[in-house]
């Protein structure tokens, strides 16, 4: 096969691939914020909302889950949220857009890691890990969620490209390109650090097989890092700051081995049987696993093994293995806080990928002389395995609608509030805002959470009422509760605040009664006399549908 014949068949193969990536992710698109990550995925979204409708500064990113005043967070560089804002103000409101955001940053990062294990390995290899990226129902469900890590991934994976392709070319707009790009994504998400691994290696052994290693050469690599360095320094020590000094007093993420102690993260075995699930169930699933564990017991694939003569040469084989060392550096330090929000395992998802397509490139070839349609027999079941026995399984359970009720909720609730009511909720999830994001209005969590307090556990009934009343004497409007609403350690809020209920029903109207949920219009300390009186007729008037909600002494 011709030159030119080749690189056109390579570029039909890469073409599929991101059409099959594509497909995978905008599957069930207009889904509501409620799958498995409903409630990192609210928040991002309430960011969104308020770069739209509040202030369009991105330093100061603000959910809407504690209340009227403004609720300035420390979080990272919102990418995603900042770009779906500029789209509601062009397009108007769809929580769609926010998954839309993400999926074309996912497609994008397929593209950047077929490109990047071209150059450093070659194209067989390419189409393989490109392939399982795109797949991969962790990488897929990560990239299809309304979150930051799509960019993350993709910008360092793209960054990384453009840097090796300057250590190879000496161009410095590409430098400066790839410093640029590998920046973005580490503001965009912290764990995308772990790409220095691989590019540092990558610096030494490129330059060393071009005889271009030198004190000259560094000099001119070295002040991108640093500017990249204080950029990336610089912001997250402006994120702390404003987590730490501004209402709710929130920094996002926590359970680091330099807060919980290295004795807990070894007690708990550095939480490994708890990732180990993650991996297996949805995230990698036994195939990749498999696959990805025939690469490491061989050798990476020679430089551009099987390219085309005119493709250009690089001798960081080991690449991927050491942006796993990367990401496992980083797991050691958060172990805890990735263990528990897994988007954040999407750091993996790269070097998961490119060994596992290797692990695939070694299958298929076992027994070249049986001839071209075998192996790609092989190819097709191994494939199917892969897509049968993990992936649409993984994903159909993350895509799982958890949150459906939180969502019914919040919409019956912006139905029945007007704009600037302060809306209570108590979703499936304690402390899940999914409902105030539906209600499109601002309010908090019950029981209200910041700063140290922990917002997933209830409370006990006169801790309840009285967090209430507090809310109540602030002006709260609305108070809806799932009837499915369970904590963190399984207790349902219905059976465990019974005199929270018992209390709601003396001082506020039950306006809402139904299968899915409860809703009370709180009325102001002063006017709970009235509200007993006209409890009956207002019930009548706010039913679905005209029929009356009776209320349930026995909820």
């Amino acid at each position: 096969m011709s030159g030119f014949d080749h690189k056109h068949m390579n570029g039909a193969v890469l073409a599929a691939i991101l059409v099959l990536a594509a497909l995978f992710r905008l599957h069930d698109v207009q889904q509501p914020l409620v799958d498995a990550f409903s409630w990192r995925e609210a928040s991002t979204a309430m960011m969104a909302d308020n770069f739209f409708l509040r202030s369009w500064n991105i330093f100061f990113p603000e959910v809407s889950w504690t209340g009227p005043d403004p609720s300035y967070q420390g979080r990272e560089l919102q990418v995603i949220s900042y770009i779906t804002a500029l789209l509601y103000a062009v397009f108007g409101w769809d929580d769609t857009w926010g998954r839309l955001v993400a999926i074309a940053f996912g497609v994008w990062g397929v593209f950047a890691l077929h490109r990047l294990i071209a150059r450093l390995w070659d194209e067989a290899h390419a189409h393989a890990g490109a392939f399982l990226l795109a797949i991969m129902p962790g990488a897929v469900m990560i990239d299809r969620s309304f979150l930051p890590d799509p960019a993350m991934l993709a910008l360092v994976t793209t960054g990384a490209w453009a840097y090796v392709a300057y250590l190879e070319n000496d161009r410095l707009p590409v430098l400066i390109a790839a410093g640029l790009l590998t920046t973005i994504g580490v503001l965009a998400k912290l764990p995308g650090i772990a790409v220095v691994v691989p590019m540092a290696y990558a610096t030494f052994v490129i330059l060393h097989q071009r005889d271009r290693l030198s004190l000259g050469r560094l000099l001119v690599i070295l002040p991108v890092a640093l500017v990249a360095g204080a950029l990336i320094l610089g912001y997250y020590r402006w994120a702390h700051y404003l987590g730490t000094n501004y209402p709710p007093y929130h920094v996002a993420g926590s359970g680091y081995l330099w807060s919980d102690g290295f004795a807990r993260f070894f007690e708990e075995a550095f939480y490994i049987p708890a990732t180990w699930k993650i991996a297996s169930s949805w995230l990698f699933t036994l195939p990749v696993v498999i696959l990805t564990g025939i690469a490491l017991l061989t050798a990476p694939p020679a430089a551009n093994e099987g390219a085309p003569d005119d493709a250009s040469a690089s001798s960081a084989r080991w690449f991927f293995h050491l942006w796993f060392l990367g990401a496992a550096l980083v797991y050691v330090f958060a172990a805890r806080e990735i263990k528990t929000n897994p988007w954040n395992f999407h750091i993996f998802n790269v070097p998961m990928a490119a060994l596992a397509g290797r692990g695939l490139i070694l299958l298929v070839g076992i027994g070249r002389e049986q001839g071209l349609h075998t192996r790609a027999l092989r190819l097709a079941a191994i494939a199917a395995v892969v897509v049968i026995g993990g992936s649409i399984p993984g994903l159909s359970l993350m895509k799982t609608p958890y949150a459906d009720h939180g969502e019914k909720l919040g919409t019956r609730l912006s139905e029945l509030s007007q704009p600037g009511d302060l809306v209570i909720t108590a979703t499936p999830t304690i402390g899940d805002p999914v409902a105030i994001y539906y209600s499109r209005r601002r309010g908090w969590v019950f029981p209200p959470g910041g700063g140290e307090t922990e917002w997933s556990m209830l409370l006990e009934d006169d801790d309840a009422i009285e967090a209430l009343e507090e809310l109540r004497a602030r002006n709260a409007s609305w108070f809806g509760i799932t009837k499915n609403a369970r904590d963190m350690q399984r207790r349902r809020f219905l059976e465990y605040n019974k005199g929270l209920i018992a209390h709601l029903d003396k001082t506020a109207e039950r306006v809402v009664d139904d299968d899915t949920m409860l809703i009370y219009r709180l009325t102001p300390p002063g006017n709970r006399g009235k509200a007993g009186r006209t409890r009956s007729a207002r019930m009548l008037a706010s039913a679905p549908d005209g029929q009356p909600v009776l209320p349930d002494a026995t909820p």
